[in-house]
């Protein structure tokens, strides 16, 4: 993050795809702790001052997805996201992008790419 902003807004971009042979401890906290994920976003995002975040989910982590939508949903009616999130005067919303499942949308890069192409749902 630039230390001064050039007026642009700042995204958070969580990649929850998972796709390296071997890896599952994102599944798992989506699965058994989304509320952790949801307030970790919310901590970054407001330390690097991003107007939202989006979270990555592949495809075939429905389960995990649902998971992490109730999460959010919980945040948006306690107050702790949207506007004036937390009762910090700071706006953040969060949202959740499922994934087709290809390993190319593991790499962050590539996943921003996906998810601002218009492939998601907001």
């Amino acid at each position: 993050m630039p230390k001064v902003s050039d007026g642009r807004p700042s995204y958070l971009v969580i990649n929850g795809d998972e796709s390296e042979p071997g890896t599952c401890k994102d599944r798992e906290i989506m699965r058994f702790e989304p509320h952790k994920l949801v307030e970790g976003a919310l901590i970054v995002g407001i330390s690097m001052r991003a107007k939202a975040a989006y979270i990555y989910i592949r495809g075939e982590f429905w389960h995990e997805a649902n998971c992490v939508e109730q999460a959010i949903a919980e945040a948006y009616s306690k107050g702790f996201l949207g506007k004036n999130a937390c009762g910090s005067g700071y706006n953040f919303d969060v949202y959740v992008h499922r994934g087709a499942g290809a390993y190319i949308c593991g790499e962050e890069t590539v996943s921003f790419v996906f998810i601002t192409r218009g492939f998601w749902k907001a």
